[in-house]
């Protein structure tokens, strides 16, 4: 049984899901990377780096290679890099909406508050 799209894709963002996940994908965005600089921009425990990275591997965004003794990480395409500066822009325009959403509450005049009435009282 086929999986649906639209659930294909859920799947595919819960993936990206993780601060971790996208912080390697950001980094990778140019070129490969050696695991030890992963690690030292991450700044997470080896461990949990590797558990990550596998995700990404598993999920075949992300390939590794092995020069020596060196692992290196690199986005398996150029798309992955074209998404997240996608949700970049969308990201900004939200913000940009917010603010000027705040100016304006900033800038408006306050309104006195609602005026409460005693009941039973005439």
């Amino acid at each position: 049984m086929q999986v649906p799209l639209y659930q294909a894709k859920a799947e595919f963002f819960r993936m990206l899901g993780h601060p971790v996940r996208i912080r390697v994908l950001e980094l990778l965005q140019h070129g490969p990377v050696p695991v030890r600089d992963l690690l030292a921009d991450i700044e997470i425990e080896p461990s949990s780096l590797s558990q990550q990275l596998a995700v990404l591997r598993r999920s075949g965004i992300v390939v590794s290679t092995r020069e020596g003794s060196t692992v290196l990480y690199a986005l398996a395409g150029g798309d992955v890099a074209e998404l997240l500066a996608a949700a970049r822009r969308i990201l900004t325009e939200l913000l940009v909406g917010r603010n000027e959403l705040l100016a304006a509450l900033q800038q408006a005049p306050s309104s006195p508050p609602p005026a409460t009435t005693t009941s039973g009282h005439r």
